[in-house]
């Protein structure tokens, strides 16, 4: 249990999860990840026999590790110390993580929210969008991505490299576990109201946002990738249906979205490359086979031709203005070719100065 000034609840907790262990004799303790409180936490939970660690680094991800780590058991059942969780059933979690299951998560909106358990946006807003956000970007079989009562393999969590330190780290423990393919259910779970008179640690916009940073950053598909493409295929269509039409301004910025859609392919590419690389997402052997195929070389080539292609272009723009004795000209005619050979110069200098830095990621990365 993580805790930060819980002594109105902390000892009905742990007494509940006591009475558990030996109720069902299961072999086991209670440890207590005391995050600095300052209101005897400590005391209560060394007076009734929990183990106590105290974990420095500020933060409910921080906590959560620091306890998680200092725990002895081959099985690990983690929740907060408010009393909103039944710690005298368990029996759901223990089952199948015996039976093999790698992260057992409960599900609240399965199991039931009791009034006055959850906040009206938490309930319908935050919990569910966030939810059905890290099942589309994910393809995660978790329906309640935040649930706080949930047990697992403690090898199998501290093989995931968790990283974050606030309360983001209930989603980056779901989500780094269905990445890396662990065996992962979700049992039925009750939220009660919990017990504290004081106002919970939980910031429902700030944490919300943090939750949803975490989530776009862990997937540069839909951070980065879908949105460039969509970009580009929208702005190489425009541009082609404008060329022959004196509307030169939209032209501008069908062009724009060209460029500015190519940039975030690329930085889906590095982001992704870099993220393997310092192992915060998995190995993915498509990507790096798609590199191994373009080499630096082929992108220098490349690149180069639309450089002198936006080059040359701009040169027969040059001739057309000369040949007026560099007078006024129709911009619905000049800029028809001005714009795309000022796109061809962005997108070829782009593709070099890209492949270049692939190559410098490419000379670490080995699959």
């Amino acid at each position: 249990m993580p805790c930060l000034n819980e002594a109105e609840t902390l000892a009905t907790c742990i007494k509940k999860a006591q009475w558990y262990l030996q109720e069902y004799q299961v072999t086991g303790e209670v440890v207590i990840a005391d995050n600095g409180s300052t209101d005897g936490s400590q005391n209560i939970a060394i007076e009734l026999g929990a183990r106590l660690v105290n974990v420095k680094e500020k933060g409910y991800g921080s906590a959560l590790m620091g306890g998680i780590m200092a725990a002895r058991g081959e099985f690990i059942i983690m929740a907060d110390a408010d009393d909103s969780y039944d710690f005298t059933a368990l029996n759901p979690f223990v089952e199948k993580l015996r039976s093999g299951y790698d992260l057992v998560m409960g599900n609240r909106f399965k199991g039931g929210i009791k009034e006055g358990a959850m906040p009206f946006l938490h309930k319908y807003l935050g919990n569910p969008v966030l939810t059905w956000i890290g099942k589309l970007f994910f393809k995660s079989p978790c329906n309640d991505f935040h649930c706080g009562l949930r047990g697992f393999r403690k090898q199998a969590i501290l093989d995931l490299n968790l990283r974050t330190t606030g309360m983001e780290f209930a989603s980056e423990m779901v989500v780094k576990a269905t990445l890396n393919g662990l065996k992962l259910t979700e049992v039925p779970t009750t939220l009660s109201p919990d017990g504290r008179t004081r106002k919970p640690h939980l910031r429902t916009w700030r944490d919300g946002w943090r939750h949803l940073r975490f989530l776009l950053l862990y997937s540069p598909r839909w951070l980065f990738l879908y949105p460039g493409f969509f970009l580009m295929v929208m702005g190489f269509i425009t541009t082609i249906i404008l060329l022959g039409s004196p509307r030169v301004h939209s032209l501008l910025y069908s062009a724009t979205a060209i460029i500015i859609g190519f940039q975030l392919v690329n930085f889906a590419i590095f982001t992704k490359v870099y993220a393997i690389q310092e192992g915060l997402l998995p190995p993915d052997k498509k990507l790096f086979n798609l590199l191994d195929q373009f080499s630096l070389e082929q992108g220098l080539i490349l690149g180069t031709i639309l450089f002198f292609i936006g080059v040359i272009t701009s040169i027969i723009a040059l001739f057309q203005w000369e040949s007026t004795g560099f007078m006024a000209l129709n911009p619905a005619l000049t800029m028809r070719l001005v714009i795309p050979s000022v796109t061809a110069i962005a997108l070829g200098l782009q593709i070099i100065f890209a492949s270049f830095f692939l190559s410098v990621f490419q000379l670490k990365v080995k699959v």
